[in-house]
């Protein structure tokens, strides 16, 4: 049957859409449209999105100046203050057009590295200085607190080593070590890009992780924002370092075969008129939305107005100012769900498919639609994630057939349902078909990033999974030594949640730093209500590094978990099958990419002599056996034994011993 070319393949994949066909097919034309006037007008989508090189502080080698550029509609006046003119706006004002832009050429010998300034704007509203919209460096008065945009011109432009850095199968094949750089040291501070690049990215790759999610890389003025609170859209932290710096541990993650992908936060910005783009003009709708439309009240944020060209232009110029400034590899996109619903998917259950397009803002649809697009054009090998809870049909699908372009939707709904069952239910009431379900309840042809918990779950005022499994006892009894059944409890299940997760819940997995190893605090950043403390805002690695401590399973683990993985390309294989599901045991038997994985989560019955079906003849051996003493298990199983498969009824089944609360993975090594 020849399929009819009318009907997007989005909905020829998917026939409960059929109702929504012609939003779908508008919704591939008014692209098709946008797109086609951008290519008219600006010669190509990468040129449409420079907006960065016209406007903001741009040097001109021809000119032998600076262009400062700014758009400003609402503004009065213009004058451009800093340590180079004693903060003296009448001496360098800018000129505006007609269309609400400003600018003012200063000669080289004006400006130099290093000088902080601020634009003087005027308004109906008042006057204040602000920091530019396109400023790309900005830091912090140690006394007063506040922030400056400062010219960054090292005298020579930093050396990338990383010309033979490929992503490859990375992007089908994808181990992500989500990761925030000021908090990654053990000491109490903040981290630095050099000291992660040179302390921790050794770890992540030791661990098999071959990508890093780099959360709060854009500027923020409060550190306890974990960076969703932006100021400075197109400026890298200085919290952390330079530009160079962060260039630099791009580079090393580069040469360590580790891609980097940054947490891009276009779904909202910090109301701050101080440091950020509110009112920058003296109107409340330069940026975004006017009025109450412009406020995320659950937030207390701002929000874009994606249908307005300057604004359009300046996000994509976001996206493509990081992949070719700093060779970013991709994005994860924060806040998905709250950018594509007018209701922002507050209070909202998905679960029917009219809530996908009564409340869909097309503006958005667009813009997504044209940032993926651009990240492809400039590096087909990027890979580009969304945070979404919503399940909206044909985003991780290519825009020609009716989706928004991403590769990847976070599957959001199995980490709260880890921390729902171990807050709720007892180890006896674990319903494994529930789990199943829960683990595999995904879209077809639409790839997945699974995680059993990332930085949501490890914030203050909620706990790890570690920390739900073992809470206090972690205090006192995570010495080799001390025997406790709460920890041997807590050590076993950390370990099958993880790889549960890992081979039936996507098409790649997530962990978040220190997670691995089963860290014991929750995350809670410097403020106020804890005087200011770095305690609960650092990894604390010695934990995972000391030979007498329990940790130190964990992370044997882990790392033989995504190595396995990896070598095998489990993530990156078709869904998982269903070989044997027996509720009375709590045992769960699947199959993925010629792996058999063996789950039994029962926290009494181990069984010897467990039969089920596979479905292949040959020999069975163990790759993978949580139960070993090295990942602090009790050597309950034999590694070294071979396990054939026996034909019954000409049928295929294996038999072999399955301890409680141990998982095991065979592969098949030969057919009779």
């Amino acid at each position: 049957m020849v399929a009819d070319k009318n009907i997007p393949i989005l909905v020829q994949n998917d026939p409960w859409l059929a109702p929504y066909q012609k939003q779908i097919s508008d919704r591939i034309k008014r692209f098709d449209e946008r797109y086609a006037e951008i290519v008219q007008q600006f010669g190509s989508l990468r040129d449409y999105a420079g907006a960065h090189h016209e406007l903001g502080l741009n040097y001109d080698a021809g000119q032998k100046g600076w262009w400062y550029r700014e758009w400003a509609p609402a503004a009065t006046s213009l004058g451009l203050v800093g340590d180079f003119n004693d903060w003296d706006d009448n001496a360098h004002q800018l000129k505006r057009n007609e269309a609400g832009y400003w600018e003012l050429f200063i000669p080289e010998a004006q400006l130099s590295s290093g000088q902080k300034f601020k634009v003087r704007v005027a308004s109906a509203t008042g006057t204040q200085d602000r920091i530019p919209a396109y400023a790309n460096y900005a830091t912090q008065n140690p006394d007063t607190h506040d922030f400056s945009a400062e010219i960054y011109q090292p005298e020579a432009a930093f050396q990338w080593a990383d010309a033979d850095f490929k992503v490859g199968d990375k992007c089908d094949n994808l181990y992500i070590y989500e990761c925030h750089v000021g908090m990654a040291q053990e000491t109490q501070g903040v981290g630095t890009y050099r000291e992660f690049a040179d302390k921790i990215l050794p770890r992540i790759a030791k661990g098999g992780y071959n990508a890093i999610q780099v959360m709060a890389v854009q500027e923020h003025p409060y550190y306890g924002s974990f960076g969703y609170h932006v100021s400075n859209f197109f400026a890298s932290s200085s919290r952390f370092g330079t530009p160079d710096d962060l260039r630099y541990m791009v580079d090393k993650a580069h040469q360590l075969d580790i891609m980097v992908i940054m947490d891009l936060v276009h779904s909202h910005a910090v109301k701050n008129t101080a440091e950020g783009l509110n009112e920058f003009d003296g109107s409340d709708h330069q940026y975004f939305h006017a009025g109450g439309k412009g406020m995320h009240s659950a937030w207390d944020s701002k929000l874009f107005d994606y249908g307005k060209e300057e604004v359009l232009r300046f996000l994509l110029s976001n996206v493509r100012y990081w992949m070719e400034e700093f060779h970013i590899d991709g994005f994860r996109y924060d806040g998905v769900t709250s950018m594509l619903y007018y209701h922002h998917g507050d209070h909202v259950s998905f679960d029917h498919y009219d809530k996908y397009f009564d409340q869909l803002d097309w503006d958005v649809v667009m813009y997504f639609q044209l940032a993926t697009t651009l990240a492809k054009q400039l590096n087909p090998e990027s890979v580009i994630i969304a945070e979404d809870m919503s399940g909206l049909p044909g985003l991780c699908r290519p825009v020609a057939e009716g989706g928004l372009g991403f590769d990847y939707r976070l599957a959001m709904g199995i980490p709260d349902y880890w921390i729902k069952l171990l807050k709720h239910k007892s180890d006896e009431d674990w319903d494994i078909n529930e789990m199943w379900g829960t683990l595999t309840n995904r879209r077809g042809g639409e790839k997945t990033i699974a995680y059993a918990e990332s930085h949501d779950q490890a914030l203050v005022g909620d706990k790890t999974l570690a920390f739900w499994l073992m809470d206090k006892e972690m205090y006192y009894h995570m010495h080799q030594d001390s025997n406790h059944v709460v920890i041997d409890r807590g050590i076993a299940l950390h370990k099958m949640i993880r790889l549960f997760t890992l081979a039936l819940g996507g098409e790649g997995y997530l962990n978040f730093i220190g997670n691995e190893f089963g860290h014991p605090e929750w995350v809670d950043f410097p403020r106020e209500g804890n005087d200011w403390s770095y305690q609960h805002a650092r990894r604390q690695w010695s934990l995972a590094d000391h030979p007498d401590l329990k940790y130190q399973y964990l992370l044997a683990f882990d790392q033989h978990m995504i190595q396995l993985a990896a070598a095998n390309k489990v993530v990156s294989a078709l869904p998982a099958k269903q070989l044997n599901m027996d509720h009375d045991n709590h045992v769960i038997v699947f199959e993925r990419n010629n792996l058999v994985f063996v789950f039994n989560f029962h926290p009494q019955h181990s069984i010897p002599d467990y039969r089920f079906k596979v479905d292949h003849p040959g020999k069975y051996t163990i790759i993978s056996n949580s139960d070993r003493a090295d990942f602090g298990g009790f050597n309950r199983v034999d590694d070294e034994m071979s396990y054939p498969a026996v034909t019954l009824f000409g049928e295929y089944f294996l038999s072999l011993y399955v301890p409680s609360r141990t998982c095991i993975v065979l592969k098949r090594k030969q057919v009779d």
